[in-house]
């Protein structure tokens, strides 16, 4: 498709204000804006509140260049997709698929929007020269083809379609589930293959069987239901917390994964794939299973550990498997393929014309609702609202997403309940940011999408996660402080961090124990007893394994002979570095955190 000539421009007075020009208007203004005609805002809501982050897109400039929203799409999408952007007011579809990364960094500056699938590649290079680039839009999930910091750093807002796939992954979850009950595949293969062997592929029913769901968002709610249709009894565990409303979906949840593991007939996993979930069933899992066990990932490769399965279905110690994703795609080996107990697909789990079609009318619509100034959703970077907030409350933000980060270390298992509390001189200010800038550090490991303080609030109420907040204005011990009472299913921690001199961010507090540590780079945090030698030997250790320690706080409980050791490091300790710290005999636990 050949781009159209552009209209030609009107002449703009560029000292109206925006909501004067016909047809656009500025959108919830930002009285506080120095820039004249305001700024495209951002909403962030958190308890009933709101707060503006101002975006790069000004309207005066904006208004004052373009007359017509130009979307630049380069790989195959949907045509309703397209017919939706040509059929909107202002705006024209470029359609350019099969570009390379050189002719895509010299046109992509002449348009407003770039719609993407997997193909396209959007890289330093092509974001190097932006022009009037003001949003990306992926019609899909994934998006390991953008350089999301640099889009973030260009000022360019980047958004997925998360929920277009989710009935076709979940439906394809459910074929793979009945195509190995009845054994579809071998028994299709067996006659296409000249045999006619009913009772060798004699099957079993959905029905009345356990289905073990490890992951209870979109997708697992969504297989849930379905199975509920068939009549199955539904066991799930979320590694991060449950939905609220899986109970009423006839779920049974639980806290002990091990329960899956032990009594259900079928597992489907629905979890991203991060340093948690990554082999998270191995062939100590596969152990605790029945033989007629039935395995399904439909999400992420490597989620189950692949020489583990293999081996158990190789050994016939389970019944069966489906892959449709892998640690590498497409395989390096066909090792799987040539097993008769295990079905593959080459990740089919978004592929259906429907879903193709949802997230190309998706995509198309939220990138221009951005553009124009409407609400932004499903945006995977948000513009640092660092210089709209006053620099206290800016730098308390980021101590409050670095506590969040420790904290979700150190606190494994199934969020249960949260509580923020600040005193002092920050609990006179507006706090809304912070608590927000907590919540992407807590909640960011359990997620395979860059969290902002725009689609934080959505995706924590989506798993029932909320967030009490108290203040009080009287100091304790400093001036001012910001603290983070997190409690799981296996454990409650507190952590508390302090702004000095306005500028120097410190952790003062871990679990009761008085420490001083600068929570940056990676933090290791060590909860130990008691005793003589304890700084020394872990020094020596880290010294052995050429670990530099930046800051040290060590915190003392007298009375019940234990203490602590939290220091940050000049880079990450190895898997043997942390075995071998872990041996230590006065080690009780030992977590370690990057946070740069």
């Amino acid at each position: 498709m050949q781009e159209q000539a552009a209209p030609r421009r009107k002449s703009i007075d560029r000292t109206a204000n925006p909501a004067d020009v016909d047809g656009i208007s500025p959108g919830p203004a930002d009285k506080k804006s120095s820039q004249p005609g305001g700024s495209i805002s951002v909403l962030a809501i958190s308890n009933n509140r709101r707060y503006n982050a101002r975006f790069r897109i000004d309207y005066n400039v904006f208004l004052g260049v373009l007359d017509m929203i130009k979307v630049l799409i380069t790989d195959k999408l949907a045509q309703e997709g397209i017919d939706l952007l040509n059929g909107m007011d202002g705006v024209e579809a470029v359609v350019k698929t099969g570009i390379g990364e050189d002719e895509l960094a010299q046109i992509i500056g002449d348009h407003d929007g770039l719609i993407i699938r997997s193909g396209t590649k959007v890289t330093a290079k092509v974001l190097s020269r932006p022009g009037r680039l003001k949003a990306i839009a992926r019609a899909g999930v994934g998006i390991d083809n953008v350089d999301v910091p640099e889009a973030t750093r260009k000022g360019i807002l980047v958004m997925n379609t998360p929920g277009g796939n989710t009935l076709s992954a979940a439906e394809h979850t459910m074929a793979l589930l009945l195509a190995m009950s009845r054994n579809v595949v071998s028994a299709c293969n067996s006659l296409k293959g000249g045999a006619w062997d009913r009772k060798k592929y004699t099957g079993n029913q959905l029905n009345n069987k356990v289905l073990g769901l490890i992951g209870l968002g979109r997708i697992g709610m969504a297989v849930a239901a379905m199975a509920r249709g068939f009549n199955m009894k539904v066991l799930g565990h979320d590694p991060l917390a449950a939905p609220a409303d899986a109970e009423k979906l006839g779920i049974e949840v639980t806290d002990d994964i091990t329960r899956i593991f032990k009594e259900a007939d079928f597992i489907s996993v629905h979890v991203p794939k991060n340093e948690q979930t990554l082999n998270m069933i191995g062939a100590a899992q596969i152990g605790m299973m029945k033989p007629t066990v039935r395995l399904v990932n439909c999400a992420r490769g490597g989620i189950i550990n692949e020489d583990a399965l293999y081996a158990a279905l190789a050994e016939k110690r389970i019944a069966g498997a489906a892959l449709d994703v892998f640690p590498k795609e497409p395989p390096e080996d066909s090792r799987f393929a040539q097993l008769e107990r295990c079905i593959v697909t080459p990740h089919l789990g978004a592929s259906t014309e429907e879903a193709q079609i949802e997230v190309a009318v998706e995509a198309a619509q939220i990138l221009v609702d951005a553009i124009k100034g409407g609400p932004v959703r499903n945006a995977l970077n948000a513009p640092s609202t660092a210089g709209a907030m006053p620099p206290l409350v800016g730098r308390y933000a980021e101590l409050a997403r670095r506590i969040g980060t420790v904290v979700s270390t150190i606190a494994p298992g199934q969020i249960k309940n949260v509580q923020v509390q600040y005193r002092g001189s920050i609990a006179e200010t507006a706090v809304e940011p912070v608590t927000l800038s907590f919540a992407v550090g807590l909640l960011q490991k359990h997620f395979d999408m860059p969290l902002n303080m725009v689609n934080t609030p959505v995706l924590a109420r989506e798993r029932g996660i909320s967030i009490d907040e108290t203040k009080n204005t009287g100091a304790k011990d400093v001036a001012a402080s910001f603290s983070a009472k997190v409690e799981t299913d296996k454990v409650t921690r507190t952590v508390t961090g302090s702004v000095f001199g306005g500028t120097l961010l410190r952790i003062i507090e871990i679990d009761g124990f008085n420490i001083e540590v600068t929570p940056q780079g990676t933090v290791m945090v060590i909860f130990n007893d008691d005793k003589p030698g304890v700084i020394g030997a872990v020094g020596t250790l880290c010294g052995r394994h050429n670990i530099n320690i930046c800051t040290m706080g060590v915190g003392q409980k007298p009375a019940e002979q234990k203490a602590m050791l939290a220091v940050s490091l000049d880079k990450q300790p190895d898997a043997k570095a942390i075995e071998e710290l872990a041996g230590l005999d006065f080690v009780n636990e030992i977590y370690v955190c990057k946070l740069d």
